[in-house]
């Protein structure tokens, strides 16, 4: 009997050292997985996290993940970081399987910091962490396992700033298929209207003298050769590598036979304007389909696009702006999205910029981008007053940030407008906004 008891007792003493007899749970000590959740962290062990800008600091990072900027690739962009400010800079974009994506961020002027470079694959509305560049480093590259959309976002640490270019490469999928040509040489593009707007263009038009060398973009299988129809003389070349067929048409000859295999960069027909193209300049008429329904699409997204770099008015960088002319304000440069209309001689900074517009923030905090020729940032005098009376001056066009007052018969120089306020600079030296009227 007592051998049962002190078995039993054993036994007690054996699951309790198993499954841990406590009261309490002893959380494990939190291990962070990137730069990022480290520095927040060290934040929060200072306390910081609790200060304003360490708040702003960590809601930036989440939110941001909500309202990307949506680009398409190639893309690039200069942007600047305001060492006042901790706000996060995210880029929504679509990447497919089989590209190789280069993200790069160069310094143009900026202070000492820490970099958080964090990439992220948007899966039904749940952002899954994919990828950190090292809080020094400014290179990630990665290649997608399936088509997917990311969003790669930036932050600096606190009371940090500065200007920087970001860089958005995908290396294409398809080489370009005539010898010696590049997308300069498309003449006509997917979509165009054809048959008088009865159809539209299944394909890219890409001009060559006659004899030019058309070459296979990939590795694959000739699956036919012909001489009929609108084509003319025509090659399906089955894609080895993803499941496409592509299409090569209006060719002068061919120099391959079905079934034959060929490699990337192989010559496997000539330029031509066989078949509807008869009368007209020699050139290749290029499409891709599904292999399975022989569905058209784009070619130009397997081909790639041209990266259209930003090296121009990068001084505009954190500077004020004014509009001249009356403008919208689009939510990216690539929707084309309206926010809102905006007046002549509005008032903005200019927080980013691409080859042809600037992304901007009007004094209210909303952001936007508006076309590079409706601005300017020679803020000369479009008005001068006179102070008739004590003028109150405000840091901001709102009627709670006064910061002082403009005296009796002082100068105003009205460089731009926001609503009810005009922006403002006295001969005595002081800037701010006043309000209309004063």
């Amino acid at each position: 009997m007592t051998s049962k008891k002190q078995l039993l007792a054993l036994l007690v003493l054996l699951l309790c050292t198993l499954f841990s007899c406590k009261e309490e749970r002893v959380p494990e000590v939190f291990q962070p997985r990137n730069d990022h959740e480290a520095y927040q962290k060290a934040l929060q062990d200072a306390n910081l996290l609790e200060t304003a800008l360490g708040k702003e600091w960590l809601n930036s990072a989440s939110s941001s993940l909500l309202k990307p900027d949506s680009i398409d690739l190639p893309y690039e962009e200069a942007f600047f970081v305001d060492n006042t400010s901790a706000k996060a800079i995210s880029y929504s974009f679509s990447a497919k399987k089989g590209e190789k994506i280069q993200i790069s961020i160069a310094e143009i002027a900026a202070d000492t910091m820490k970099r958080f470079v964090d990439l992220f694959r948007v899966d039904s509305e749940e952002f899954v962490h994919i990828a950190s560049a090292d809080s020094t480093g400014h290179f990630l590259s990665f290649e997608p396992r399936r088509d997917a959309s990311y969003i790669l976002r930036f932050q600096s640490e606190l009371l940090r700033g500065g200007t920087f270019k970001i860089t958005f490469e995908n290396e294409p999928t398809l080489a370009f298929p005539v010898a010696g040509k590049n997308h300069g040489s498309i003449i006509s593009y997917w979509g165009d209207p054809r048959d008088g707007g009865n159809r539209s263009h299944d394909g890219i038009d890409i001009y060559a003298p006659l004899g030019t060398p058309v070459i296979a973009p990939t590795d694959g299988t000739v699956k036919s050769i012909d001489d009929k129809g609108i084509g003319g003389k025509a090659i399906w070349l089955e894609d080895a590598k993803r499941p496409h067929n592509l299409y090569f048409a209006h060719l002068d000859n061919w120099s391959v036979k079905r079934g034959e295999k060929v490699k990337t960069g192989d010559t496997i027909g000539f330029v031509g304007n066989t078949g509807n193209a008869f009368y007209s300049s020699p050139h290749l008429h290029f499409g891709i389909y599904t292999r399975n329904s022989m569905k058209a699409f784009n070619p130009l997204k397997s081909l790639g696009f041209e990266l259209k770099t930003v090296n121009d008015d990068l001084g505009w960088l954190g500077s004020e702006m004014r509009l001249t002319t009356n403008a919208v304000i689009y939510k990216d440069s690539r929707t084309h999205a309206q926010l809102s209309k905006l007046e002549r001689n509005q008032i903005a900074r200019i927080i980013a910029l691409n080859d042809k517009a600037c992304k901007v923030e009007l004094p209210d905090g909303q952001v936007g981008y508006i076309s590079k020729r409706e601005l300017t940032i020679n803020l000369r005098p479009i008005q001068k007053l006179v102070a008739t009376t004590e003028v109150d001056l405000y840091q901001r066009p709102d009627h709670n940030a006064t910061i002082g007052s403009i005296p009796l018969a002082d100068g105003i120089q009205v460089l731009g407008k926001n609503d009810d306020f005009l922006r403002v600079k006295t001969t005595s030296g002081q800037s701010g906004w006043i309000k209309k009227g004063s």
